[in-house]
């Protein structure tokens, strides 16, 4: 049983069966999830993944950035 990020519901998997990436839906609210951990079971809404990955392309794009001034001076 693993609890719901968004609504704090439980939601009832057979941990051992699931893998990180796997998706997963809530059946109390309906939010969609991913497991981002096995070891215990994490999971997080595709929101805040979709958020993550966000915020990961914008640091590469800064270290990029830096990388050319870098080239120019």
């Amino acid at each position: 049983m693993v609890k719901c990020p968004e609504c704090k519901g439980e939601i009832d998997v057979e941990e051992e069966d699931l893998d990180e990436g796997d998706p997963l839906s809530c059946d109390e609210c309906g939010a969609d999830l991913r497991v981002v951990g096995t070891d215990p079971l994490e999971l997080e809404t595709a929101e805040e993944l979709a958020e993550d990955e966000e915020d990961a392309e914008l640091f590469e794009d800064e270290d990029e950035e830096e990388a050319e001034d870098e080239e120019w001076k």
